[in-house]
């Protein structure tokens, strides 16, 4: 997949990073919230080193993320349920005229 330099600021230091073309945008707006939760993360006064600032930004991020998957998760399930049941509805609506045709 052919890729282009993009240049991304974290915190107010610039990075130059390899993203697959099309994708920039994707990768600027990541940027843009890390950049978010890691200045919001500096501004607590229980977080002292910056490697307890990236760990606590990190791990807020995974934990979103497993949320959202989860949320993911049981949104298909529903989606799942509702598919089956208007594919009942429709076969029982669809049966009257089977048995005229037959």
């Amino acid at each position: 997949m052919a890729q282009r330099t993009v240049e991304i600021n974290i915190v107010d230091r610039k990075l130059k990073i390899a993203c697959p073309i099309g994708q920039e945008t994707a990768l600027l707006s990541a940027a843009q919230e890390l950049s978010e939760r890691l200045k919001k993360a500096s501004a607590s006064k229980t977080i002292s080193t910056p490697e307890q600032m990236l760990l606590m930004t990190a791990l807020n991020l995974a934990n979103d993320l497993l949320k959202t998957q989860q949320q993911l998760k049981v949104e298909q399930h529903d989606n799942q349920e509702k598919i089956v049941l208007l594919q009942s509805t429709i076969e029982q609506a669809l049966s009257p005229l089977k048995k005229k045709i037959a």
